[in-house]
């Protein structure tokens, strides 16, 4: 990692990093991130766009049911196979505004924003708010950080070195040298897995507000889209119309997701470092026109979405720029690449951790900001 990121130590001739007192220095890099937040509120971007947010949940609303109107009218047929593509998208769509009302960024009332998201996340997409609002909460307290954030948590791919060693089993170790490969092959069950584990924490003894309003959204949604399918369908056409549209959904959903945070630095379980710097640097911009913003729901200003998360989505774009000065200004690495590179980015990292050529955040930020 760059020195220029080490705000909050100096730097001598040979590039070793000086510790500077941490009280002072925390002071200060508590004080960088008000003083930012400070300009934001003063500009304006706080505040809510509700013509955007209403366009977008009518106008999906409106999409599906002349999506499901077709359906029923172009009947038994292979094309229907178009159809599931079409509807994966839909449904993406729809998870990036379940998404943004979870943030509370559409209304400015908790309680709007809540069923907001139980009726779009729950009933319309059919997947577990409960679930994903306790891991997504996680991740954000906390982003690439090594036993908190649940993204990097050991899984079937391993995210990180610890993960990586701690596979003994030598076909294991192996298939993690090769993780890069299967990755984006793996993102076709991810739809599968996010209804899923939705439907086990929903299902499960921990503590869910509002369990049965869940649970039978969720339902609801669930029957009658494989009625549905099968009234409409036969059997072999039925099945391969929910593989696709499951297949592409979990796509999607996971190359919209990836390039956030996959690639950037690591920090160790003992680091403690400032807001700003934690989000900042864990995060990755994507750069690109509106449609960018529109293919990835504004995750591509992840940066700005993990120091703002309740700012509404068509401001991150505006906002980004005084961000970058900011950090500029700062001496704090801030990241953003094109769409593709992302991608190549993510495939190399998750080859490396593999192959145990990634150390755990290995520059001197490390050492000034344990805790």
């Amino acid at each position: 990692m760059d020195d220029a990121v080490m705000t909050g130590t100096s730097v001598d001739a040979s590039g070793e990093g000086k510790r500077r007192p941490a009280g002072p220095a925390r002071q200060r890099h508590t004080s960088d991130f008000t003083a930012l937040t400070r300009q934001i509120q003063e500009a304006g971007y706080m505040r809510r766009n509700y013509g955007y947010y209403w366009a977008k949940l009518i106008g999906v609303t409106l999409i599906g049911l002349v999506l499901a109107l077709a359906f029923i009218l172009l009947g038994d047929t292979w094309w229907q196979m178009v159809t599931a593509v079409v509807l994966a998208l839909l449904m993406t769509q729809i998870a990036f505004l379940g998404h943004d009302a979870a943030h509370r960024q559409i209304f400015v009332s908790p309680k709007w924003n809540e069923w907001v998201s139980l009726i779009v996340v729950n009933l319309f997409a059919g997947m577990g708010l409960g679930w994903w609002n306790a891991k997504h909460s996680k991740h954000h307290a906390a982003p690439n950080k090594v036993g908190t954030d649940p993204d990097i948590a050991p899984g079937v791919l391993a995210f990180t070195p610890e993960a990586a060693e701690a596979r003994k089993n030598r076909f294991t170790r192996w298939l993690a040298t090769k993780q890069g490969y299967f990755f984006f092959p793996l993102l076709l069950l991810e739809g599968v897995n996010l209804h899923v584990q939705g439907i086990k924490r929903v299902l499960g003894k921990g503590r869910i507000k509002r369990r049965w309003v869940e649970l039978s959204f969720i339902t609801v949604r669930l029957v009658s889209y494989v009625a549905l399918v099968f009234l409409v369908l036969s059997p072999g056409k039925g099945a391969a119309f929910i593989g696709v549209q499951l297949a592409v959904f979990g796509l999607y959903m996971g190359i919209s997701f990836a390039p956030n945070h996959i690639g950037m630095p690591i920090a160790p379980r003992e680091a403690g470092i400032d807001f700003l710097r934690r989000q900042v640097l864990m995060s990755r911009n994507i750069t690109g026109g509106r449609w960018v913003d529109t293919f990835m729901g504004g995750l591509n200003f992840q940066v700005e979405h993990h120091l703002f998360p309740s700012m509404s989505r068509p401001n991150l774009r505006k906002v980004a720029p005084l961000v970058r000065q900011y950090c500029d200004q700062l001496g704090v690495r801030y990241t953003e690449t094109g769409f593709g590179q992302s991608l190549k980015d993510v495939t190399a990292y998750i080859n490396r951790v593999g192959r145990g050529g990634v150390d755990t955040w290995a520059c001197p930020l490390a050492s000034t900001h344990r805790v």
